[in-house]
């Protein structure tokens, strides 16, 4: 279907007898996948007699060539994908079957979206990012600690790059507007921690997406904060440069060199904030991160840091 689209995403009519000529299939052929497009894809396509197929608008698809023509992204393989389960998912199968990294794994869509502690990241076709970059770890957990905080602290920089304002970061892994979310980071391993692994750092950015009823929390999107489209290809372009100077500074030094610009982002500092880990809920004031990126929390007069793949922080009611 890949194909039938990028002759559709122009958002010109095209007639079915085109269409076919240019898939080497019948006409009726054509137009069982232009209802394969509509009902897996969620596109609306316009059938006018006498002018053919139309998108109701136009499409810009992602494209390796295109994301790797901009000037200084890192020249990684990416991978492209029409709809996928996960991007993580797949990187993850990707390095299993012995793929060489740094690679990147990008997708039109996910049937199988994730977020943190098993949510679903929701996924609509060709509208927002779904990035996954895979890097291999040597020398044990000084190369993880903060390493979520770091992507976080990329994606910002790179959506500021777009013209976004008012960004904050929340801990650990959220980039927010105000209190609305505009990306989400989902870290994950596969190896030895202790030696030679490699993590998956997945990205999700809403980027074009105008209006969805599935999102069941507050959002918004590039789109919707700069009044434009934007092209996910330069995006990708751009976040790739971004996180390939930071990972490499992570690197070198460590995270501690990130601390103090991590907590002058970080939009919950000083807020009251309750830390749930299950059924447990701790509430405190939230003062900021520790050298190895845990939170610090102040509890009644005490200060304490936690740190945790499977721990949630919300504002309290009053604060």
């Amino acid at each position: 279907m890949l194909k039938l689209l990028n002759l559709l995403k122009d958002g010109r009519f095209h007639s079915g007898e085109e269409l076919g000529a240019a898939l080497g299939v019948s006409r009726s052929a054509v137009w069982k996948q232009l209802q394969s497009l509509q009902s897996e894809c969620s596109l609306t396509i316009h059938k006018v007699r006498g002018r053919g197929y139309q998108l109701s608008a136009p499409l810009q698809l992602l494209d390796p060539q295109a994301i790797g023509g901009h000037d200084q992204a890192p020249q990684w393989p990416v991978f492209v994908y029409e709809t996928i389960d996960s991007t993580n998912a797949e990187a993850l199968r990707l390095v299993g079957q012995g793929r060489s990294a740094p690679f990147l794994v990008v997708a039109e869509s996910q049937t199988a979206g994730r977020g943190r502690r098993g949510r679903q990241w929701v996924s609509p076709f060709a509208e927002n990012l779904y990035y996954s970059l895979v890097l291999r770890v040597d020398g044990g957990m000084r190369q993880l600690e903060g390493l979520s905080l770091v992507v976080g602290l990329a994606v910002m920089r790179s959506l500021q790059a777009l013209g976004v304002r008012g960004i904050g970061l929340k801990w650990p892994n959220d980039v927010l507007v105000g209190d609305q979310k505009i990306a989400g980071i989902l870290l994950e391993l596969i190896g030895d921690p202790a030696d030679i692994c490699h993590v998956v750092m997945g990205i999700g950015i809403n980027v074009n997406m105008q209006a969805n009823t599935e999102v069941d929390q507050l959002w918004t999107s590039v789109k919707r904060e700069t009044g434009k489209g934007v092209d996910r290809n330069h995006l990708v372009a751009i976040l790739s440069r971004q996180l390939g100077q930071e990972l490499e500074r992570h690197r070198r030094h460590g995270f501690a060199v990130f601390r103090e610009e991590w907590e002058q982002a970080h939009a919950w500092q000083n807020r009251e904030a309750s830390l749930i880990a299950g059924s447990t809920r701790v509430d405190g004031t939230v003062r900021g991160i520790d050298a190895q990126g845990a939170l610090r929390l102040e509890i009644d007069g005490i200060e304490k840091s936690f740190s945790g793949g499977e721990l949630s922080l919300r504002l309290r009611d009053d604060s």
